[in-house]
């Protein structure tokens, strides 16, 4: 296994318990199953997404921060809406 070798399943279950939102969830689960055995084109396949995704997804657990840091995206502001003719 290429990724993920020194976290084990019991960890990203135990980050799946206390992590919020879709993104960080379906990211812990994919991870799970890589760790199960399950290849990156079968997951690219079951969350309809490419293997480049999953290889991201997988590698930014590759870290020293927390697993539940890691699999949250960083808040982006954004740019400013356009001002209404209103306003």
């Amino acid at each position: 296994m290429e990724h993920l070798d020194e976290i084990s399943i019991e960890e990203l279950q135990e980050t799946l318990d206390n992590v919020e939102g879709k993104k960080p969830t379906k990211r812990l689960l994919a991870a799970i199953a890589y760790k199960n055995g399950v290849t990156q084109t079968e997951l690219a396949g079951w969350y309809d997404t490419g293997r480049r995704t999953i290889y991201s997804w997988l590698k930014r657990l590759d870290t020293d921060e927390p697993l539940a840091k890691a699999v949250t995206d960083i808040k982006r502001t954004g740019r400013n809406r356009k001002p209404s003719e209103f306003q």
